[in-house]
C-alpha cells in the first residue's frame, strides 16, 4: 500500500536575528511580503498540495504566529459594522484556512531537534517538512511536485536546485545522479554541509523543503548533538540514507530567501509586480527611478 503525505511540520522557534530589530518583538514568519507572512506562503503550500495537517514549532514570544491564524472576533466585528465586507472575507480566511497544532521548542537547539518536538503529533507516518524562510514561487506548488515524486518512489525526499558557480558553498549539497526514467529525481548517495565550491559533488543545492520517513525520528533522538548542543537535520538524513534510500528532487519554480534581507526585498519586489493591484502602478514607478 502507498502511504500518503498529511501532515506539514513548519520549525519556527528561531529568534531571527538577521531581521533585528524587527525581530525583537515580531517572530520573522510574521514579517510581511507584500501583506502577508511568510509562513501564510508555507502554509497554503502545503495545503494546495494536499496536506490536511498544519504542525507549527513555536516557541516562546510567537504567538502572533498562533493569533494569525486564528479567529480575530472584535477585527471581524469591527470590518462587519463598517461593510469592509472585502476586508472581512480576507481576516475569515486566514482564520478558516486550516485547523493547526501547535507544539513548544523550549530551547533551541537546531532544525533537528525542532522537527524531533513534532514526533508526537506527526505519528508513524511521512510527512513534509517547510522551512517557512524559502518562499516558492511555482505554478504547480514545490511540495506538491515533491509529493507526486514521493508517491512514485515512496521515500525521502529533499528539495533541490541547481546552483552555479561559488555560490553552491552557501548550502547543504546532494551528492547522487538522477533517475533514468525520471530525471528530475535524484537518487542519493550523500550529502556535503556547506562544501568548498571545488569540493561540492554536484550543483544541487539542498532547499528548505523535505518529505521525510517516521524512521528519521529515531535517527534524531540517537543523534550526538554538534557545535552548540544542537540536532542538525542533515545528520539524521544521512543517517536515513545508511538504512533506506533518500531522493533529491529538482523542483520547477523561483525560491525566494525570505530570511536574507536582500533576499526578502527581490521577493518583494517580485510578487509585488505579480499582483494585479499593484503590479501596474509599481512597475511604473521602479521605472521612474533614476538608478
Amino acid at each position: 500500500m502507498n502511504l500518503r503525505v498529511r501532515k506539514a511540520v513548519f520549525p519556527a522557534a528561531g529568534f531571527g536575528t538577521r531581521f533585528l530589530p524587527a525581530t525583537k518583538a515580531i517572530p520573522k514568519e510574521m514579517l510581511a511580503l507584500v501583506d502577508k507572512p511568510i509562513i501564510q506562503y508555507g502554509v497554503e503550500e502545503a495545503l494546495a498540495s494536499g496536506c490536511d495537517q498544519i504542525i507549527i514549532v513555536t516557541a516562546r514570544g510567537k504567538s502572533a504566529i498562533e493569533d494569525h491564524f486564528d479567529i480575530s472576533y472584535e477585527l471581524e466585528a469591527s470590518l462587519e459594522k463598517r461593510g469592509k465586507t472585502d476586508l472581512l472575507s480576507i481576516a475569515r480566511n486566514v482564520s478558516n484556512m486550516a485547523d493547526l497544532s501547535y507544539v513548544r521548542q523550549k530551547e533551541a537547539k537546531g532544525l533537528g531537534h525542532a522537527v524531533l518536538m513534532a514526533k508526537e503529533l506527526v505519528g508513524d507516518e511521512p510527512f513534509a517538512v517547510i522551512l517557512p524562510d524559502d518562499v516558492i514561487d511555482a505554478s504547480v506548488p514545490c511540495l506538491k511536485q515533491m509529493i507526486d515524486a514521493f508517491d512514485r518512489v515512496q521515500g525521502s525526499i529533499l528539495a533541490t536546485q541547481i546552483v552555479e558557480g561559488p555560490g553552491i558553498s552557501a548550502y547543504g549539497v546532494l551528492d547522487g545522479s538522477p533517475l533514468p526514467n525520471d530525471p528530475r529525481v535524484i537518487e542519493a548517495r550523500g550529502m556535503v554541509e556547506k562544501p568548498k565550491f571545488e569540493d561540492a559533488p554536484s550543483k544541487n543545492a539542498i532547499i528548505g523543503r523535505y518529505i521525510l520517513t517516521p524512521r528519521i525520528f529515531g535517527l534524531l533522538e540517537n543523534l550526538t548533538p554538534g557545535a552548540g548542543g544542537e540536532l542538525q537535520l542533515t545528520d539524521g538524513i544521512k543517517g536515513l540514507l545508511k538504512t533506506e534510500k533518500v531522493y533529491g528532487y529538482n523542483f520547477e519554480g523561483t525560491r525566494h530567501d525570505a530570511g536574507d534581507k536582500l533576499g526578502m526585498l527581490k521577493a518583494t519586489v517580485d510578487f509585488a509586480l505579480k499582483r494585479d493591484d499593484l503590479g501596474t502602478p509599481f512597475r511604473d514607478y521602479l521605472k521612474s527611478l533614476s538608478l
